[in-house]
């Protein structure tokens, strides 16, 4: 079956709610905690966290993430992830990190989110991850496997809630 000119344009057309629901319901503001752990499961670090998930309609970068990182020393972190879309995929390319994120779309609760990620300072050092949305859309929790040649040398366990459904309420 081929696709009509009329069919692909109401695709580009298609808003990134529409084409992308689990990213649009997450979209506000998340307060959480990220933990840590080596391959052995030693905890090696533990911070608190604060999500702004933006979602903006007719810009370059429709998908926009910031993340704030808090010690509980006083270090603080920012790091900003502006995603392209490409197929169905959230694609980002940062200083740090090129990596992508997707719907699991065989998911039939339509809750769960699987991403990639790359670090630029070392090929070799790749995230897979996961994210389930709450049924009642105030939770998530998440999971990244860090591998290293193929070898799992730290895993990251996230627990977060919404604090709000805007993210200009920040």
């Amino acid at each position: 079956m081929s696709m009509s000119m009329t069919d692909s344009k109401a695709i580009k057309q298609q808003s990134v709610k529409d084409r992308m629901p689990l990213f649009a319901r997450q979209e506000g503001i998340w307060e959480g905690v990220y933990r840590h752990y080596d391959a052995s499961g030693n905890k090696i670090d533990e911070h608190k966290s604060r999500l702004m998930c933006r979602i903006i309609e007719n810009d370059p970068y429709p998908y926009r993430q910031t993340n704030y990182y808090f010690w509980s020393d006083g270090r603080q972190e920012v790091r900003d992830l502006s995603a392209i879309i490409a197929h169905r995929r959230l694609c980002w390319e940062t200083d740090l990190i090129t990596g992508w994120a997707e719907e699991l779309h065989i998911d039939d609760w339509k809750r769960t989110i699987i991403s990639h990620w790359i670090r630029k300072d070392d090929a070799d050092l790749k995230m897979y991850g996961t994210i389930q949305l709450s049924e009642c859309g105030q939770y998530r929790t998440g999971v990244g496997q860090w591998l290293k040649a193929g070898r799992a040398i730290q895993r990251t366990f996230i627990d977060e809630h919404r604090i709000s459904d805007k993210w200009d309420d920040a």
